[in-house]
Order: structure tokens, then sequence, then C-alpha cells
């Protein structure tokens, strides 16, 4: 399954300290992308690119609203659900839930538009809505292309390895949550040592466990760990992806660890997972119709529990090939289906989630590159306010690839540049640079490009933009090959931010305890 800053309890992390001296350093230093040179959370000064008029907006929610009331949504296997609805106003016919017009959106009128995840670094908190947008790396994968070149199942190992990476990436803001799944550890004990590899390895925000609603308790007993018990009932402090099982369904595995996660006040991604053709109709506007139903349901439900819940209006769209069934990516449909669920969240007033660097490849190839461009820049210009999937994703996302990851961390890098816009300051209008320079000369001698030159544009820490001669020089290394050398660099000089003693000890003693008292399970 795809699964207002203030400070936190606990010492202030440590930043990470990147490789140094040579070319790579350089190209480092002069994209702002080497490890240490860490970049906070997006303030986006570009507009969000609309797909929907008013016209088409209201014709989407109406056709939404007659979905709840005459389909209805079906809460499977959770009778306090059930109940909490019919106590609601709604109609409940056996698991299936009919919701009076604007019942939902009534209810969502207690859910914030905009929120602070905190970090225990208050450095690294982010916030979730507005004009923000996060980058969180890539979710869920049982496999994993390391960087000898084999595809295999994930390990523990793998798993702190990309927790490392992400918290060293300076274009990532957030530390995520599933990014492989290490299945040397039995099913029902690994979110234990996930969940401490996000607290021990990053000083970043990152993700809960939402696989039972005894797993999605211990992520917030260890929080309560981390952070203090008063602090994190009033603040948010973890935020975790909540997936409707479309067509129309919530499990009782989701629906138990939403409740868990909305009682503590913390943050759930209420996130339709659509292949459209199978999961949805094979039209963006049948879609966008049924994407908003569950949302709103799933939403409203989280208010419910407990008003005043941070909740996120989630969606991922990916397409079938008609022909095999197969999930696809970086294709128009799922972008306009983005676009538009956008529009519909900031209706709404919930801060919005979305895309990714997502592909079908293999490999970290030209589709990979071209698939997960297409579906990130439409990410950026969309308004999204949380991306899942930002780095690693591979293989329609049953791969985590250590070369991607790099590869996708710079691309990240030239998002955050290009959602700063245009500056129009007197430096930036280089009108000094202009009269210096005259008719019939050049300016990269002038003192406004000496001046900035440093700064003026991204460069990437990976692209090669040297001459045939020099490529050939260097070794003739194709992209992967260059964010190999890189990631081993980077998983050799990292430093752990520190972690109060004290507090390490509680979460090693609580993960040992909570292993001792379950047999292993495997399933």
């Amino acid at each position: 399954m795809e699964m207002e800053k203030t400070a936190t309890e606990g010492s202030a992390g440590r930043r990470g300290r990147g490789a140094s001296g040579g070319a790579a350093a350089r190209r480092a230093s002069r994209s702002g992308g080497g490890p240490g040179q860490q970049q906070f959370y997006i303030n986006r000064k570009i507009g969000e690119y609309e797909v929907l008029d008013e016209e088409g907006l209201a014709l989407i929610e109406a056709n939404a609203d007659i979905l709840l009331e005459e389909i209805g949504i079906e809460f499977r296997d959770d009778a306090e659900a059930l109940d909490m609805w019919r106590k609601a106003g709604a109609d409940v016919r056996g698991e299936r839930v009919h919701f009076p017009k604007g019942l939902c959106r009534s209810l969502l009128k207690t859910a914030p538009s905009v929120f602070t995840q905190h970090a225990r670094n208050p450095e690294r908190s982010v916030q979730i809505g507005g004009k923000a947008a996060v980058f969180a790396p890539v979710y869920g994968p049982p496999f994993v292309r390391d960087l000898n070149g084999e595809r295999r199942y994930a390990t523990i190992q793998d798993f702190e390895n990309f927790v490392k990476m992400a918290y060293m990436a300076p274009s990532i803001h957030h530390s995520g949550g599933t990014l492989c799944e290490p299945v040397d550890i039995p099913v029902n004990k690994r979110h234990l040592d996930m969940v401490y590899a996000h607290m021990l390895y990053s000083d970043k925000p990152f993700m809960g466990s939402v696989t039972a609603p005894e797993r999605a308790q211990d992520t917030v007993d260890m929080c309560k760990i981390l952070f203090g018990a008063e602090f994190v009932d009033q603040h948010c402090v973890v935020i975790n992806l909540i997936n409707a099982n479309s067509p129309m369904v919530f499990d009782d595995t989701m629906l138990g660890a939403a409740k868990i996660y909305a009682r503590n006040n913390q943050a759930c991604i209420i996130s339709p997972f659509i292949l459209a053709g199978a999961m949805s109709p094979v039209t963006i506007a049948g879609t966008l119709t049924q994407i908003l139903a569950e949302v709103l349901a799933g939403a409203a439900f989280t208010q419910l529990v407990r008003p005043g819940a941070p909740v996120l209006f989630g969606t991922f769209a990916a397409s079938i090939s008609m022909q095999s069934g197969a999930p696809t990516f970086g294709t128009p449909e799922p972008s306009l289906v983005s676009y538009g669920a956008a529009q519909l969240a900031r209706r709404l007033g919930l801060p919005f989630r979305t895309g990714g660097s997502l592909c079908g490849s293999k490999v970290p190839d030209a589709q990979a590159a071209h698939e997960s461009s297409s579906t990130l820049n439409m990410t950026l210009l969309a308004g999204t306010n949380f991306v899942l999937h930002s780095a690693g994703w591979l293989e329609g996302g049953l791969v985590s690839s250590y070369e991607k990851f790099m590869i996708d961390v710079d691309q990240l890098g030239m998002m955050q540049k290009m959602a700063e816009g245009i500056d129009l300051s007197e430096k930036a209008q280089a009108m000094d640079a202009i009269r210096e320079v005259g008719p019939g000369s050049h300016y990269l001698g002038c003192a406004h490009t000496q001046a900035n030159f440093q700064t003026a544009f991204y460069r990437s820490s990976l692209a090669d933009n040297n001459s045939y001669e020099q490529w050939q020089i260097e070794g003739e290394k194709r992209i992967e090959a260059r964010a190999n050398d890189l990631c081993r660099k980077w998983l050799d000089s990292y430093q752990a931010p520190h972690l109060d003693e004290g507090i390490n000890d509680q979460l090693r003693e609580f993960i040992v305890r909570k292993k001792e008292s379950m047999p292993d399970a495997f399933t």
C-alpha cells in the first residue's frame, strides 16, 4: 500500500557534513546542493496553474454530493465509525454511509487550513498548507536497487541508509515514512525500527505507521517520549498516510490508524489511491468526482474523532495501460487530475498532497527521467503542499533506488529555485550592469556579474555540461554512475544529529519491551 513554530523538547540537531574538495564540492557549492547546506521548506512565489473554471468546479462538487448522498461510502468492519456517522446525522445502511448534502463540508470547518509539523530540531519544522511546499522521499517499496546494481528485497540497513540520505539532502525537507519495507524484520515489529530510525538518524519531521491501529499507537507513544506527552497533544509532530480503498471504501486498518492519529491531534493525509480505469472511471471528470467524495468522507471523519485535528486532501493519481493493465506515469491525464484536485482542495480550505518523482521505468534511465520530471513539474505548479515520493521512486513504486534518489534530489533543488519566482529587487533589475556594458559588449566581466555569478543560476551537482573531451578524461560517466559515486560519498560522510541520550535510552527500552510482548509474525 502506498502507503506556528515553537521549540520542542530535547536538544537541537547538528547538521550532517558533506564530502569536500575538488569539482564535486565546487558544484555543490554553486548549486546550493551539498550536504550541510540545508534548505527550508518552499514558500512558493509563483502562482498555481488551474485547469478548471468556476463552472467546472461547481459541476464536480455537485456530482460528488450526489455520489455521497445516493451511492455512499463504505466504512468496513468498524462499528465505532458507523455509530459516529449515525450520531452525526448520516444515513447508515449496513456498512454503507450516505451523507446528507453539506454534512461533510460542515464538519470540515474545524480542520486547519495551515498547520506546523514540528521536528525535534525546531529549525527543521515545516508548514503544511498555504504557499508552503514540503518534499518528502519515496514511500512503500518492498525492493531496492542498490549501489551494486542489484534489485533485491529491502533490509533495515537500506531503510537506515535512505533516512540518512534524506537527512543530508538539502532539497528534501521531510524524512518521510516507509522509505522501503525492511523485510528482514518481522511484519509486526518492523514499524518500531522504522520510526526509531527516523528519530535517531534524522532531525527532520517524519511519518508514522498505519499498517495496524496498534502500530499507529506505538508511533504516538514513541513521539511522546521524543517530544513530551503534553506537547504531542497540542502540536502536530507526525503525519501519516490514510489511503481510501478506492472505489469508495475505507477499511478497518486505515480507519483504525486514522482514529489513533486524529484522537492524538496528529495529521492524516486522506488519500484515494487511484489507478484510473481500474479504481476510478477512465475520464478525468469522473475520477475527480470520486476523489472529492472519498476525501470529503475520510477527512470529515477525522473531525468526528477530534474537531481541529489536522487533515490533508490527498490523492495519488495514475492511469493504466488499457492493453496490459499496468500503471503508467508522466502522462497527461493524471496531471490534469492532480491540477483539478488541487483546486478542489483549495476550495475546501485543506492542505493538498499529490505527485512526486513517479515513473514506471525499471532503472534510472531516460524513461525514468522524463516521467519523473513531468510529474514533478506538475506537482509544483499545482500548488501541492506535501509531496510524497519526491525522490527514489522506481518501477511503479515497487523499488527504492539509491541512484534515482540522488538524481531526484538534484531535480528537487531546481524546483526549489523555480518556486522562488522572479526577483524584482533593485539588484535583480541589473540596471547598473546594463548601463556599464552598453551596446555590443558582454556581461562576463562587469561588476554586477562578478558580484552575483556564484548564486545567479542553479547549477546541478550531477549533470555534466563540460566538453566531450573533458567528459572522456573524467571516465565517460553517465549520470547514474555520477549519482552512484555521490551517494557513496554521502553515506561515508554521514554524521548523526545529536539526540539526548536519556531520550534515546527510553526509546530503546520501549522498543525492547514492545518486541518482547509478542511473537514474531511475517504475514
